[in-house]
């Protein structure tokens, strides 16, 4: 007569090995994911907060992750590593149905927290409007309607190969952008040649602009100082040189400079390409086939590149 062997109990070592080290990897994923608020720079509009909170969680998560998976391997590395001369195989895990639900499971739960979150962002910044194609030659500014709930705008946003032109709804136009704090501004985002991008940082806005397409967008500023505009999207040979200022400053400052700006006649706005484009002409007009910059807009206020921006 045989006797069955008893059942083994829980690992309680192990048990508290891993808790310790969950635990520890908790603590380390908080960590990360509040030193990430500080790899940005100011928060300077409405939708910022959602947004750095959302990259804060997706840091979290992925450190948590990040660290356990190297972690983990290290420790098998350390203490369950085989012999010198050891090149059998290890043990099978086929058909252990509990890992495979846990590690499908989890991924997943992870995925649908992460894009409902973002959805929940994305609903809060309501930046984005309608869009709508027109042909070249007509007016696109007839199709699109005004953002019902902007306090200022719309501000048309005409994008080039390379340079910004800003024009206001008194008809003012500028080579920087000018905006109010605390005011939800209305643009229409226009480019008249290839694909460019708004892309404000310290705003944590951006968004492409397609050619023969105007797109409604509006933002809120919240931080007055002076911001960089840049274009993120590579739009040919001089595309990183397509940066301006946006200038966020007080109601009565804004209304003040669109007065002054009014007074003031049309001359050539900021074309910040055309320097590197005239080296190189003036070198032989060597290398990667490019396209001259478009000629300088006329704005009534070219604005000053030499102030130094906060972010």
């Amino acid at each position: 007569m045989t006797t069955a062997a008893p059942k083994k109990g829980p690992n309680i070592a192990a048990i508290v090995i891993i808790a310790v080290a969950v635990a520890i990897n908790l603590l380390v994923a908080r960590l990360m994911a509040n030193w990430s608020y500080s790899w940005f720079p100011p928060q300077a509009s409405s939708a910022a907060p959602y947004v750095d909170d959302l990259f804060a969680l997706e840091t979290g998560i992925g450190s948590f992750i990040f660290f356990g998976c190297t972690g983990f391997m290290g420790w098998v590395l350390l203490f369950n590593r085989a012999g010198k001369y050891d090149e059998s195989d290890g043990a099978p895990i086929e058909g252990n149905t509990k890992l495979e639900v846990t590690w499908t499971i989890i991924p997943l739960v992870t995925v649908f927290v992460i894009a409902t979150y973002s959805m929940n962002v994305n609903m809060k910044l309501q930046t984005l409007g309608p869009k709508h194609k027109y042909a070249i030659g007509s007016d696109p500014t007839a199709l699109m309607e005004i953002d019902p709930i902007a306090d200022v705008g719309p501000i048309d946003v005409i994008a080039r190969q390379w340079s910004w032109e800003f024009i206001y709804p008194d008809g003012v136009r500028s080579s920087e952008l000018h905006l109010p704090v605390d005011q939800r501004v209305n643009f229409r985002l226009m480019s008249e040649d290839v694909l460019h991008s708004f892309y404000v940082p310290a705003f944590r806005l951006k968004q492409d602009i397609i050619p023969g397409s105007i797109i409604s967008y509006s933002l809120t500023p919240t931080q007055e100082g002076r911001f960089r505009l840049r274009d993120a999207m590579f739009s040919g040979a001089y595309f990183s040189q397509n940066q301006t200022n946006v200038i966020v400053e007080s109601e009565q400052a804004y209304a003040d400079w669109l007065k002054a700006a009014a007074g003031q006649p049309l001359q050539p706005g900021l074309d910040p390409g055309r320097a590197l484009y005239d080296r190189r002409i003036a070198r032989g007009d060597k290398g990667w086939a490019t396209v001259p910059p478009a000629p300088a807009p006329m704005v009534n206020d070219p604005g000053d590149p030499s102030i130094p921006h906060d972010a």
